[in-house]
């Protein structure tokens, strides 16, 4: 099942964003997207799971749309939160919820409530060298090495045997303002701290190439970032005696895979205008295309399974 509990609001975030209305925080701010001639600049910021495929809408959209430009950068989840709640960007990525507290400094700060869209789905990917011998591990397992007060620091442990000087297992893992460091800390280590010791990474591609190029690496990153024949995704099972299933686009679909998690944007109240525009094109099946090329799910085909 899903680690997250929010149902899938396709419809009611197509919908509600139909009939938006409120302010957009665009700048110039003293434009106007219907003034003929008029340029406008969306600042979008956050999450590193989500930087690339954002990084491709914005590309893509201003083929169509000239007169806007989509200003891009990562930095994390919590960086893109934390400039939304001050107001200097307008667009927030995010591979984790924002919390309540978030939304009421948001609201302090700003004087708008923060709304949030779906904008696809993702598997969260356990990675390890693609010569490792392991196939498959389960939540207690990734607590026993990861988490605070876990006991399994080597590969032998685990029942894995590796060349000589590769038993010590080593820990990639993300900065502490990234929304995938987030989700994993509640969703499988069931909200414990992490060990210290780890090599905490700047973003979701790093954790992907260092896995990569370490043999006694275990990490964790989004399902977008694989790269086939050089790392390996395990699967993964809630317990012990329990189906360990492989992350995909099918096993997101269907709910099996354990470690899943919707894509969001947010905006500081109901986006008008350009920023309107924006997210209603990626929401369109032009703005999921490239959901779906990027190796996440797309909203359409989780509609498909309602």
């Amino acid at each position: 099942m899903f680690a997250y509990s929010r149902p899938l609001p396709f419809a009611a975030s197509l919908v509600a964003l139909a009939i938006a209305v409120g302010v957009s925080g665009c700048k110039p701010r003293s434009e106007s997207a219907s003034t003929a001639g008029a340029r406008t600049t969306i600042q979008n910021k956050g999450s590193d799971t989500m930087v690339n495929v954002a990084q491709v809408w914005a590309e893509e959209y201003k083929k169509t749309h000239p007169q806007v430009d989509v200003e891009v950068s990562g930095g994390g989840s919590g960086v893109g939160l934390a400039a939304l709640i001050k107001g200097t960007i307008d667009l927030a990525n995010a591979s984790r919820d924002m919390k309540a507290e978030e939304k009421a400094h948001a609201k302090k700060n700003t004087g708008k409530e923060p709304r949030e869209f779906v904008v696809g789905y993702d598997a969260l990917a356990v990675y390890v060298h693609k010569d490792n011998p392991l196939t498959e591990i389960t939540h207690e397992q990734l607590r026993e090495i990861f988490a605070e007060g876990g006991k399994v620091t080597r590969w032998s442990e685990l029942g894995v045997k590796l060349p000589a000087g590769q038993d010590q297992i080593v820990r990639i893992s993300r900065q502490s303002s990234s929304g995938t460091y987030e989700f994993f800390r509640e969703h499988v280590l069931n909200k414990r701290d992490f060990k210290l010791g780890s090599r905490d990474m700047n973003g979701s591609k790093e954790v992907v190439e260092l896995v990569a190029s370490t043999p006694s690496a275990i990490g964790y990153s989004g399902l977008g970032y694989n790269e086939p024949g050089k790392v390996k995704m395990l699967k993964v099972a809630v317990a012990a005696g329990r189906p360990a299933v492989a992350p995909s686009v099918a096993t997101t679909l269907s709910k099996e895979y354990p470690i899943a998690r919707p894509l969001l944007l947010y905006t500081l109240g109901e986006p008008t205008g350009e920023l309107k525009a924006y997210v209603s094109w990626i929401m369109s099946d032009a703005g999921q295309k490239i959901v779906e090329r990027s190796g996440y799910v797309p909203l359409s085909h989780a509609a498909d399974r309602k």
